[in-house]
């Protein structure tokens, strides 16, 4: 069977990655399901994680292991995640380095990111200014796109002309070959 492909959206916390995945979603001529990192981690029971989100984390750093079985079912995947620790995205590469992804970086400038988290009020006042200087890796995608200066419509059309070039779409590749030395 054929894998499916996997967009995998990479940005700090009000970036665009939501409205992003959703927009295409609407606009792929075939189905992409959304697997938000977001939803992994509201799976915990608040019972177990009100106090220490351990369990959370650790459940949602599994949740490529899910990305990959599904792939391998042959579902195409959009995935709008922080890579903001080592660890996940060493997880993230290893299980899928030799999958057909394609790994966006998904950025806007601060001042807009605060203005985004303020009308959003549903994150922690300054999350997206912290997982700035966080967010990894700093380069090494296939494409980059800035919410701020090009429209949802733009940055989806980057992504989905993209797709039709799999031999460009290198980035997954090229971090796996930096870990392997």
């Amino acid at each position: 069977m054929v894998k499916g492909k996997i967009i995998i959206l990479n940005g700090v916390s009000s970036s665009g990655k939501t409205t992003l995945a959703k927009a295409l979603q609407n606009k792929l001529s075939v189905p992409y399901f959304n697997m938000d990192v977001d939803v992994f981690c509201l799976m915990a029971p608040e019972a177990f994680t009100k106090d220490d989100n351990t369990l959370q984390w650790e459940f949602t750093s599994n949740m490529f292991q899910v990305v990959k079985l599904y792939s391998d079912m042959g579902y195409n995947l959009i995935v709008p995640c922080v890579f903001w620790y080592d660890e996940l995205l060493e997880k993230c590469v290893s299980l899928l380095h030799s999958y057909p992804v394609m790994f966006v970086h998904v950025k806007c400038p601060v001042n807009e990111l605060q203005r985004r988290e303020e009308e959003r009020g549903d994150r922690p006042k300054g999350l997206a200014e912290f997982l700035i200087n966080q967010i990894i890796p700093k380069d090494t995608y296939d494409i980059t796109l800035d919410t701020l200066n090009n429209s949802t419509d733009e940055c989806v059309d980057q992504i989905i002309m993209l797709l039709d070039y799999p031999d460009k779409l290198t980035a997954f590749a090229s971090l796996w070959s930096q870990h392997a030395k």
